[in-house]
């Protein structure tokens, strides 16, 4: 809903905070439950959500604890999320407000209602509580390492009498990279974003603990969980249900050219460029400076993810093809005086390729690594040709 994070605002931990609320309530009567989101179409939300939800059946009081709130107007959003400067909130509102947000989305809730005693309700109560304080509210969010998946399972475990076990998966340990292409499957574009952004960090293998960043993994971990406690297993979840059903999402089309398409088409474009500039014996040099400009400038992108608070972008091979260093060189290339570029560029795009055994890079860019490359034997033999007609 829209008006979503305007009431969670006013309504902020005024159910916990007030006196006398939950403190003598019959933990018969409540219920706490991991609730998990299918993915709907808004960018941010292809890889699903999770919140918890306190339902005390006897008062009547049911509030949805949800620590994705986020204002996507704040100045610098998008910048202050690429490094990994984005701060989220705890937001505490009614549990019909957020069937209601879900439900316009047409997103799914399957709740899981945890098996937990007396003590460990009221554990949970007082952490919740105390992730309410204005102090505590608001934290510095990482995709990967403490989003808000994480935090609801930190506090379940931090508060069981016991310990947390889970039951083990298969042997298949998917990278980041492979876990977040399976979020984007439908929206190759947003793929290429993120497999621009991350780096060879994210192509190493990850435990189950690291997998629970997505929503749909901690579920399927916490349905086989149990806790073990005073000689006792116990399992966690006593009852999944469906809170919400699936409804129709809006679809939105992406460009409807993939990045393959794209970068064939360039592909295409340089090889018909090549062919022209034999003929002529001479170079276009205003193709080789927009080239040169765009690569240079997407390298700068990729330049200033070094310094990212994102652990996963802080090496990326694609800066050997895009980077900012060919910025440099446009004057002399339009200029058509000799430079070292060309001999430098064939040296990045051979390290390029090799890098390619270890990172896996965005779609399309081995592609474009080849138009790139094209310029260069272009280049190199124009200007070979015309030394020896000088000499």
């Amino acid at each position: 809903m829209k008006q979503l994070k305007k009431i969670f605002r006013t309504f902020l931990g005024i159910m916990l905070l007030m006196p006398g609320t939950f403190v003598q309530a019959q933990t018969d009567s409540i219920e706490i439950s991991l609730l998990t989101c299918s993915p709907h179409e808004e960018i941010y939300s292809l890889y699903g959500h999770t919140a918890l939800r306190w339902h005390d059946l006897s008062k009547g009081d049911d509030i949805a604890f949800n620590w994705g709130v986020f204002d996507f107007h704040k100045p610098y959003f998008v910048l202050r999320f690429v490094f990994g400067l984005t701060d989220y909130e705890l937001g505490a509102y009614p549990y019909h407000l957020f069937l209601q947000e879900y439900k316009e989305y047409g997103s799914s809730i399957t709740e899981q209602v945890l098996n937990l005693t007396t003590e460990e309700k009221l554990a949970i109560k007082q952490a919740l509580v105390d992730n309410l304080q204005p102090e505590n509210k608001v934290y510095r969010y990482n995709y990967f390492y403490d989003n808000c998946s994480l935090r609801p399972r930190d506090i379940i475990e931090r508060c069981v009498a016991g310990k947390v076990e889970y039951a083990p998966r298969d042997d298949y340990a998917p990278t980041y990279r492979e876990m977040v292409r399976s979020c984007t499957r439908n929206h190759p574009w947003g793929t290429f974003g993120n497999d621009m952004l991350l780096g060879l960090r994210a192509d190493q293998t990850t435990d189950m603990r690291q997998q629970e960043f997505l929503p749909e993994n901690l579920m399927y971990d916490i349905d086989r969980a149990t806790i073990y406690a005073n000689g006792e297993y116990r399992p966690l979840v006593k009852e999944r249900r469906i809170a919400l059903p699936s409804g129709v999402q809006v679809i939105e089309q992406d460009f409807p050219l993939t990045p393959t398409e794209c970068a064939c088409l360039l592909l295409i474009l340089s090889i018909i460029i090549a062919i022209m500039e034999w003929k002529r014996q001479k170079t276009f040099k205003y193709w080789d400076a927009l080239l040169m400009t765009v690569q240079g400038l997407a390298g700068c992108v990729l330049f200033v993810m070094i310094f990212s608070q994102h652990p996963t972008t802080s090496l990326n091979l694609q800066l050997l093809l895009l980077n900012p260093l060919p910025l440099f060189f446009i004057p002399a290339v339009l200029r058509r005086r000799e430079t070292r570029w060309w001999t430098i560029f064939a040296i990045m795009i051979v390290l390029f390729t090799i890098g390619s055994l270890f990172q896996h890079y965005a779609e399309g860019m081995m592609i474009l690594a080849l138009s790139l490359l094209i310029r260069v034997i272009i280049n190199f033999k124009l200007h070979s040709s015309k030394s020896k007609i000088e000499k």
